[in-house]
């Protein structure tokens, strides 16, 4: 049994396609020896004019043919199948970016990890926020293309509980060979108890971020957890340290109050990292760019809304340079 539904079925097609390859390698490859052997100069010293063979060119056409057509018809049905998405299947919201992915569920809980319960159907709408990805995983025989402005889908169902990786099949940049997740398969049972504990860590946070919370050093707390999720289920780690090494964008370590030269207009100037740069970092980010990087960033207006925004400024102020 396959990794997913749609494991057997590719297999069994590249196998068909790999099987009638060889078998017509290995009869090219001995007509070919056969006439050298049969045809050579020093059996026939005097070439003749070979002239044409209709029932040879009719073998020669119609087998390629049916071949072709073998070929044709399974990849109909497979793609067929594929896109033939059970109506009883659990979305999921699969979101593509420099560089990392995200994964929304119908109760609002996010991650950078595909959580999904054995032998569940389950059906991925795809989006883009930049460029031209693709969500693929090798393990389930997989891929479907991530396009801005456009939502795309496929299904699967997994077979084999455990860890399988997730890749990024499009060229999209810089560090686009760093675009790795995972899906994990639990199963049924261990599903619906993560996906209960996760529900309801999300609803709580949301609740003491919003002003639930009477005590403000616990809703700072609230918020500090916040965005210490967010950083990563938002793909902000993809770019960014927490350790102070330099990737494609600053670290975030000891960002918080420290003086930055940016490039502002073709001008550089100096500001200081405050919670208004930070939010403007965020959803302009190419209007003050910090010298020595690329403008490589999105706007992140379309996947944080302003309580995630201070959440995740509450969590980088947390983050002290000398720690």
């Amino acid at each position: 049994m396959g990794a997913s539904n749609f494991t057997n079925q590719v297999d069994n097609v590249f196998l068909f396609i790999l099987i009638v390859s060889v078998v017509l390698l290995i009869g090219i490859t001995t007509a070919m020896v056969y006439f050298v052997i049969k045809y050579r100069r020093s059996k026939n010293p005097h070439p003749v004019d070979i002239h044409g063979n209709v029932l040879l060119e009719v073998v020669w056409t119609i087998i390629p043919f049916f071949i072709v057509m073998g070929f044709f018809y399974y990849g109909v049905v497979d793609y067929q199948e594929m896109r033939n998405i059970p109506e009883d299947a659990m979305e999921v919201e699969v979101l593509g970016r420099m560089w990392s992915w995200m994964y929304t569920y119908p109760n609002g809980v996010q991650t950078d990890t595909l959580y999904v319960p054995l032998n569940t159907p389950i059906k991925l709408t795809i989006k883009s926020v930049d460029v031209i990805h693709s969500f693929y995983v090798p393990a389930f025989r997989i891929k479907q293309d991530a396009v801005p402005g456009l939502d795309t889908r496929m299904w699967f169902k997994a077979q084999q509980t455990g860890e399988f990786q997730v890749m990024c099949a499009e060229y999209c940049g810089d560090r686009h060979s760093y675009m790795y997740s995972q899906v994990k398969v639990l199963s049924e049972e261990s599903f619906e108890r993560w996906y209960a504990r996760a529900g309801a860590e999300v609803a709580a946070l949301a609740e003491a971020a919003e002003g639930g919370e009477a005590d403000e050093v616990a809703r700072t707390e609230k918020l500090i957890q916040q965005g210490r999720r967010l950083i990563k289920t938002k793909g902000c780690i993809a770019c960014h340290t927490l350790d102070g090494a330099r990737l494609v964008g600053p670290t975030f370590k000891g960002i918080f109050g420290k003086t930055e030269t940016v490039i502002a207009d073709g001008q550089e100037k100096q500001i200081v990292v405050d919670e208004e740069y930070i939010r403007r970092s965020m959803l302009e980010p190419n209007v003050e760019i910090v010298k020595g990087y690329p403008p490589a960033m999105p706007p992140q207006g379309s996947i944080l809304n302003e309580q995630e925004i201070q959440a995740i400024i509450e969590f980088l102020k947390t983050l002290k340079a000398n720690e």
